[in-house]
């Protein structure tokens, strides 16, 4: 027999009390592996009945078990005078240190949490099963009365079982607590490398964006002396071919300047003062409407609201929240977009809202995310970083960003601000 684990007679055998098919067979896969006899029950009840039959020389039990859970499994157990001394070890989460109480209220001599590894289960059967042959018969104690939580409870455990259990805890914790230092240690490593690709993104946004923004000039102004010199020159398709240019180009300038601008909303120095976001709002309106949208427009601007932040940046949102609301609100009848603030459970918060094209809500999970977008390109054009800039901003200034809509109902931005 295994005389290294102190198994040393043909009889000598683990009971295991275990509901879970995948957990008993781990266990079996061990016992095979190490030459362990065991006996393998599904809950307490059977359990009992088998070390009432056949003595074991150790007992595995799982708490939480049907018919009979582990905690009274473990006190009949140890009622038994002829079963007294076999050890028992809990297999738990330890998510209570209520735990520790019943274990050893129950009798216990060792606990195990879930998930273990095999050679700390076969250290723990190694030394529990060696005290066992050390121990002189008939050593017991009286029990203790003990209070947690405002409840009694009588402690049957010996002084040596009470330290066991209690070392076996302790060394839980250990082995816990060193997992959760490695993991820290990995989640830095991941964190350190995630902060430097995105000063790498950072630093290539900017470099690209000032990089184009020379040549894309270049081009632009000779489309432009084209057109006016040579206008009849290259007639009608020529004059077409010369406004796509135009067209394309001015898209990529602003493409390109709203990547300058979500670049610089993250390093930008914050120099935050009172800002009368209503006055802003009326000259943002404004600067947007009169070259881009000639819809004749419903502007309601609520008079008064003032926030503590930073003009520029706080300019930088509106037009990009008043931008939305006028791009995706052209096409409807009667265009409507408002402007306010409310007040919620002690917090003061601002809203763009319009009653334009919307959008599906279930789709919308990654839209303060930069690049997302979700309307074709066609149909409303954009760099897909407008409201990530807008978050980024909000974020610095301690507060967030949410947002509701329905396709065909329009949509409503609210930020606020710390």
């Amino acid at each position: 027999m295994n005389t290294g684990l102190y198994l040393s007679q043909d009889s000598d055998y683990i009971l295991v009390a275990e509901d879970s098919q995948v957990q008993a067979k781990r266990l079996q896969f061990v016992f095979e592996k190490h030459d362990i006899k065991g006996s393998f029950c599904h809950n307490g009840a059977d359990a009992l009945d088998q070390a009432i039959k056949e003595k074991p020389a150790l007992i595995i039990s799982d708490i939480m078990m049907p018919v009979m859970n582990g905690y009274e499994f473990c006190t009949k157990v140890k009622a038994i005078k002829d079963l007294r001394d076999v050890p028992v070890i809990l297999l738990t989460s330890l998510n209570n240190p209520l735990d520790i109480i019943k274990g050893l209220q129950a009798g216990a001599d060792n606990f195990i949490t879930k998930p273990y590894d095999e050679d700390y289960l076969l250290s723990r059967i190694r030394y529990l099963l060696a005290n066992r042959y050390l121990l002189s018969q008939g050593a017991t104690d009286t029990g203790i009365d003990i209070m947690f939580h405002g409840e009694r409870f009588h402690i049957n455990s010996s002084k040596k079982q009470i330290l066991d259990l209690l070392l076996s805890v302790y060394e839980a914790a250990i082995n816990r607590n060193t997992q959760l230092i490695h993991a820290q240690q990995q989640l830095q490593i991941l964190n350190s490398d995630l902060q430097s690709a995105n000063q790498e993104l950072e630093s290539f946004a900017h470099t690209v964006s000032h990089d184009l923004r020379s040549p894309l000039n270049g081009i632009l102004g000779f489309a432009e002396l084209i057109k006016d010199a040579y206008s009849d020159v290259i007639g009608e398709d020529g004059n077409k071919y010369i406004d796509w240019i135009l067209k394309s180009g001015q898209g990529m300038s602003e493409l390109i300047e709203k990547l300058l601008e979500f670049s610089r909303s993250k390093k930008v120095d914050i120099s935050p003062e009172v800002v009368n976001l209503s006055e802003l709002a009326v000259e943002v309106a404004e600067a947007l409407q009169k070259p881009n949208f000639s819809s004749n427009y419903d502007i309601r601007i609520q008079e008064g609201m003032t926030a503590n932040a930073d003009p520029g940046l706080m300019k930088i949102v509106l037009n990009n929240l008043l931008g939305n609301a006028f791009k995706y609100s052209r096409n409807t009848e009667s265009p409507k977009i408002i402007f306010a603030s409310g007040h919620d459970s002690g917090k003061d918060f601002y809203y763009v809202q319009d009653n334009g094209v919307g959008f599906d809500m279930a789709k919308a999970e990654n839209l303060l995310k930069p690049f997302i977008r979700l309307h074709a390109g066609k149909d409303y054009s954009g760099s897909g970083v407008g409201l990530s800039t807008v978050n980024r901003i909000i974020e610095r200034h301690g507060g967030e960003v949410w947002f509701e809509s329905e396709p065909g109902q329009g949509s409503i931005f609210y930020f606020s601000l710390d």
